[in-house]
């Protein structure tokens, strides 16, 4: 596995939701119900191996109640589905000062067909899939599901 010079990989912040969508210029572009909604940031050195791999994660992380209420199920488990939305502010440094650095972002050119990667290896899973618009200004609308929030990398 490569990892980049910031020592980080493809993130995906996953968020577990009872319903999620994407607007961009006032339309719907993305809407889920029941799910995931999964903000994916990619770095530099990220490669379609290691998108493919936190997807994989993704597809079959155990954050959903089984029948005795124990995070047991996963979204191939229930039929859930997953809004994918870009966000290369999951790499944002505010360590200094008080404007945050985007430089640990890959560039668009490289984030972009590693998202697509990582969607399009999620979609082989099985789950369904909706999707923001990459390079976009979208509006995200979700309701947090428990709440339940997690980081997956590779």
């Amino acid at each position: 596995m490569t990892t980049s010079f910031y020592g980080s990989v493809v993130r995906a912040l996953v968020q577990r939701v009872t319903e999620a969508r994407v607007t961009v210029d006032g339309d719907v572009v993305g809407e889920i119900g029941a799910g995931l909604c999964v903000l994916v940031g990619v770095a530099h050195d990220d490669t379609r191996e290691i998108a493919q791999k936190v997807a994989t994660k993704v597809a079959n992380v155990r954050v959903f109640d089984d029948g005795d209420g124990v995070m047991n199920l996963s979204v191939l488990d229930t039929g859930g589905a997953v809004l994918v939305v870009s966000q290369f502010t999951l790499y944002g440094d505010a360590n200094k000062g008080r404007r945050p650095a985007w430089s640990a972002a890959a560039p668009p050119e490289v984030a972009e067909p590693l998202v697509d990667a990582f969607t399009h290896a999620l979609a082989a899973t099985g789950v369904p899939i909706a999707t923001g618009r990459f390079r976009a200004e979208m509006q995200v609308a979700l309701v947090n599901d428990g709440p339940v929030t997690l980081m997956v990398e590779s």
